[in-house]
């Protein structure tokens, strides 16, 4: 696992990490407006972007070699810890680890309820078509057609160049591996309600409803969570394509003292 880091050390610290398949620069927009006020903190996470080469295992994995890290470079804690999808989840782990790791957390569309059915179809669908989906032409393909149908979603040069080289060099192991422990097996565990952090839960309107169920239920067990859907949008969105949007909500609750201060009336 790789880490990227943004701003100084002397900041407060926080951690953003990526969804499956994606790679460090997913928050890379984000980390640049962060980090005139805090230290900001990117891992490519084992079995993608540069680190492809290395095998993914799991969530928990995953947690345990990020927190060795926070150990080792951040005083074991952190200011804050944010993840969409696959990221989302790794955060929720963290959290389940160390009831005192972060103040604030951001968890984005991500699932803590296992679906195994749905992982089964998927594992099917990424053998049998993975290799063309995300082949150079494919991902060529798929920018070109956001551009056309989504340009508000499109990703500015320097990020299309990112996904180009990573996305077809990720294994296929890796997103075989990530639908059986991210979405078959992964399951929220007990110790989230001795953690201590103020958590906003992002999930989009258009979402599968096992995401939503997955926000829900992690505010039943760690109360001290505000859950916000975003309108219109799908899996993810915030994070992955509109860093602005993402930096407009998660500011003011990162600045925000208590959750009665940061309510969705008072986001945009």
């Amino acid at each position: 696992m790789k880490f990227h880091e943004f701003g100084d050390n002397n900041l407060p610290s926080i951690l953003l990490i990526h969804g499956g398949g994606s790679s460090w620069w997913n928050y890379l927009r984000q980390a640049r407006i962060l980090s005139e006020e805090y230290r900001v903190i990117l891992p490519t996470l084992n079995g993608h972007g540069e680190e492809y080469k290395l095998d993914y295992v799991s969530t928990e994995d995953s947690a345990l070699e990020i927190l060795d890290y926070i150990k080792e470079h951040c005083g074991g804690k952190l200011f804050a810890i944010g993840g969409v999808s696959l990221g989302g989840q790794i955060a929720m782990e963290l959290l389940s680890l160390d009831s005192e790791i972060a103040e604030k957390t951001i968890i984005d569309g991500s699932l803590c309820i296992p679906q195994p059915s749905l992982a089964k179809v998927s594992i099917f669908l990424i053998r049998l078509f993975g290799k063309l989906m995300f082949s150079k032409f494919s991902c060529k393909l798929q920018l070109s057609m956001m551009n056309k149908l989504y340009p508000k979603l499109a990703y500015p040069e320097e990020i299309k160049a990112y996904y180009l080289e990573d996305l077809p060099r990720t294994p296929i192991k890796t997103l075989v591996t990530i639908y059986k422990t991210y979405m078959g097996h992964y399951k929220l565990k007990d110790t989230i309600s001795a953690n201590k952090a103020q958590v906003l839960y992002i999930y989009g309107e258009k979402e599968l409803n096992c995401v939503k169920a997955s926000a829900k239920l992690f505010q039943q067990l760690h109360p001290n969570t505000i859950l916000y859907e975003a309108k219109g949008y799908n899996h993810g969105y915030l994070s992955a394509y509109l860093p602005q949007e993402w930096i407009d909500l998660v500011v003011p609750f990162l600045k925000s003292d208590s959750l009665e201060m940061c309510n969705e009336s008072d986001m945009p």
